[in-house]
């Protein structure tokens, strides 16, 4: 057995990203505008009408508008009336 072996240099292969130079790759590009997406709202928790029950709006940063609201609007309301309990959505006693 030799105590000194001889290396010898191996070829590096170069590792491309699958598209040819000069050409625009779409996944980077909807990579990108779903983080602009993203970055545009921002979550909002409010306290809602009842102890311990929580609103959470996602707010449009540059219109202000509420996108999304759990729980929603009419569910709110029905628990700011004072007869909602949770489980009750429809009042058969009318």
């Amino acid at each position: 057995m030799n105590a000194n072996p001889k290396i010898a240099p191996v070829a590096v292969a170069a590792i491309s990203s699958g598209t040819p130079s000069g050409e625009f790759d779409n996944r980077q590009s909807s990579v990108a505008d779903e983080a602009e997406r993203a970055a545009r709202y921002r979550l909002v928790i409010e306290e809602g009408p009842q102890k311990g029950s929580f609103v959470y709006k996602t707010l449009d940063r540059v219109t202000g508008e509420v996108v999304r609201q759990l729980p929603r609007e009419d569910v709110v309301r029905m628990m700011d009336e004072g007869r909602y309990s949770a489980g009750t959505v429809i009042d058969t006693t009318v």
